[in-house]
């Protein structure tokens, strides 16, 4: 979706709703495709004082894979993106957050939440919180079943356990 803001740039009063799915079939995470019901975004762009505005709510269901019990789930995101959109910025060498950058007064409402939604995904997945993982030994998923393997003792703490087990 291209988003035209040659009207808001020449400072007219007017307001742009934005209200769209996108479909990324080609977004990846890890090595599989969360996003199978497409990504839901809301907002408006708008000048105000001079200044144009856009501000979005993007929403979508995550499909995952947990990074400790290896379980499927899902889980439903929601975050809001309030920027100030520019032709261009005065120092060039300036990364701003806040800013959003369009060239030809054009932007593709597509690349944009594409890019956002790779930075706002966690770098570790967990169906839970409290995600007690898999038995290193024997592989048991410890959400479900406890498992009968014995700990490992610490090599350096074997002598110490020798003492608690004389007593």
């Amino acid at each position: 979706m291209q988003l035209n803001f040659t009207n808001l740039f020449n400072f007219n009063n007017e307001s742009t709703e934005i209200e769209t799915k996108l479909y990324f079939d080609d977004f990846e995470y890890s090595t599989y495709k969360p996003l199978k019901n497409g990504v839901d975004v809301k907002g408006r762009a708008y000048c105000k004082a001079d200044v144009v505005y856009m501000d979005l709510n993007v929403s979508f269901d995550f499909f995952g894979i947990c990074d400790r019990c290896a379980e499927e789930f899902k889980r439903t995101y929601s975050f809001d993106l309030n920027k100030i959109v520019v032709q261009k910025l005065e120092n060039e060498d300036d990364d701003f957050d806040d800013f959003i950058v369009v060239d030809n007064e054009i932007l593709d409402l597509d690349d944009y939440i594409y890019q956002e939604i790779q930075l706002f995904l966690p770098q570790k997945m967990l169906c839970s919180e409290e995600c007690k993982g898999l038995c290193p030994k024997c592989g048991k998923n410890l959400n479900k079943e406890k498992c009968s393997c014995e700990k490992e003792v610490d090599p350096r703490m074997a002598a110490l356990l020798q003492l608690l087990d004389q007593e």
